[in-house]
């Protein structure tokens, strides 16, 4: 079984701006109202690259920098783990609609189509030269992420970020693949004997049922946007509560992970 610590989290979603105003609504201690994924272009790039910024990189950079700003760590000197259920659904619509049409494909978009392209933009933002891995397995990409990410943490004793995101694919691609709206999450995980700050988490591959939110509506969209499917350990995260949940891995096997103080 592998532990380490959360140091730092980052979180965008609908209605979601933010870790302090997500864990609020995840207590109970304010109302969720579901409303449009606030992007931004990430001041962190220069100005030709933010320019060039696609949805998910402005998710996926945004909840990094939140989450190694929490954890009062320099990015640059962090191992990081990057994954997604797909590449940037709107880049791959617009590459369709080259291919399909007279136009040649952009060569920023066919740069900003890989599956790689935020990860790129983090290392160009923020100096980090370190190993960084990109994951992709479908619905189950974020708890692929969060193994490899306690993988490298553990066996390398330092903290690790890991980054999920997913951004939703314009009709008709949305009609094959309906993601509702943007979602991004980034946990920092530090070794457990190194840091005693954050709550400790320990995973094991098990036969069981994957947890649920209290609130429907966040339940809904932990259903509909893969990255997700994250909630259900923020949630448990944000109330300070020791104990169990389980995340949707690769059925029958999930990701039992439990939650210590």
């Amino acid at each position: 079984m592998m532990r380490a610590r959360v140091r730092g989290i980052g979180v965008r979603g609908p209605g979601l701006n933010g870790w302090p105003e997500c864990a609020a609504i995840l207590r109970g201690a304010a109302g969720y109202t579901p409303a449009p994924t606030v992007l931004t272009p990430p001041q962190l790039l220069p100005p030709a690259e933010r320019r060039r910024s696609t949805a998910s990189v402005k998710l996926a950079l945004t909840c990094g920098w939140e989450a190694v700003q929490a954890a009062r760590v320099d990015p640059a000197q962090l191992p990081s783990v990057f994954c997604s259920s797909g590449s940037d659904g709107r880049v791959c619509h617009e590459i369709c609609e080259s291919l399909a049409g007279p136009r040649e494909v952009s060569p920023t978009h066919f740069h900003n189509s890989v599956h790689n392209a935020p990860a790129g933009y983090w290392s160009i933002a923020t100096g980090a030269m370190r190993a960084g891995n990109v994951l992709c397995a479908y619905d189950a990409s974020f708890a692929a992420g969060l193994l490899e990410a306690l993988v490298q943490c553990v066996t390398g004793a330092e903290p690790v970020l890991l980054v999920s995101y997913d951004t939703p694919y314009p009709s008709p691609l949305h009609e094959k693949r309906p993601l509702a709206d943007a979602f991004g999450v980034a946990l920092v995980l530090a070794p457990d004997h190194v840091d005693a700050d954050g709550m400790c988490i320990r995973v094991e591959l098990r036969e069981a049922a994957p947890s649920r939110m209290r609130a429907a509506a966040l339940d809904a969209l932990r259903e509909n946007v893969p990255a997700a499917r994250a909630l259900s350990l923020l949630e448990r995260l944000a109330l300070g509560e020791t104990g169990g949940i389980v995340l949707p891995y690769l059925a029958p096997r999930h990701l039992a992970v439990t939650i210590d103080a």
